[in-house]
């Protein structure tokens, strides 16, 4: 076990560049951004090493270290995630307890869809839900129910549910590979 988790702690060093982690590994992208680095996509990042531009943004020696554990983290659920129909996140999942603990609706479910709106032409409906048909797919992951109509999953195959806080404020957010194009808001898509 403890082989194992120096075996993550490698995955990904502060000597790599920013450009390099990106590219192999993807999941790295929204725990950066979390930590204030949103060069994920700039020149600098591919000659920067992660150490160079955390520190470039003010972090310290434990703040890094911090960072680097997180993406190793990240990287080491997206293992787990890979095949998955729709991934939940862990924060997600939490958070999701947490709403349907408030709401009185534990042996519910959160209903994603997708219905036509926003600047990009459809947009995600989120809801809690107890209801479903034989039309529904009840997905079950983390302690937490996603229910998706069979329709949508055609559209939401590979997607991901997160949570994430931001200075607008919490929220739910899916991550789609399926969208063609996203609107500057994040809130709508076109597939």
């Amino acid at each position: 076990m403890e082989q194992e988790a120096k075996e993550i702690k490698q995955i990904i060093t502060k000597d790599m560049t920013i450009g390099d982690v990106v590219a192999k590994y993807p999941s790295v992208i929204e725990p950066l951004q979390s930590a204030g680095v949103h060069c994920v996509g700039c020149h600098v990042s591919y000659h920067e090493t992660l150490e160079q531009g955390f520190k470039g943004h003010g972090m310290s020696d434990e703040e890094v270290d911090m960072v680097i554990a997180k993406l190793n983290t990240s990287v080491e659920e997206s293992k787990h995630d890979q095949g998955k129909e729709f991934i939940i996140t862990n924060k997600a999942s939490e958070k999701l307890k947490e709403v349907l603990k408030e709401n009185n609706k534990e042996g519910s479910g959160l209903r994603v869809e997708i219905v036509p709106g926003g600047c990009s032409g459809f947009q995600y409906g989120l809801e809690l839900d107890d209801n479903t048909t034989d039309l529904d797919l009840v997905l079950e992951d983390k302690g937490v129910k996603v229910i998706i109509t069979k329709e949508n999953m055609q559209f939401l195959k590979g997607a991901k549910l997160d949570y994430v806080d931001s200075l607008q404020g919490g929220g739910f957010k899916i991550s789609n590979p399926n969208a063609h194009s996203s609107c500057g808001c994040g809130q709508s898509f076109e597939h």
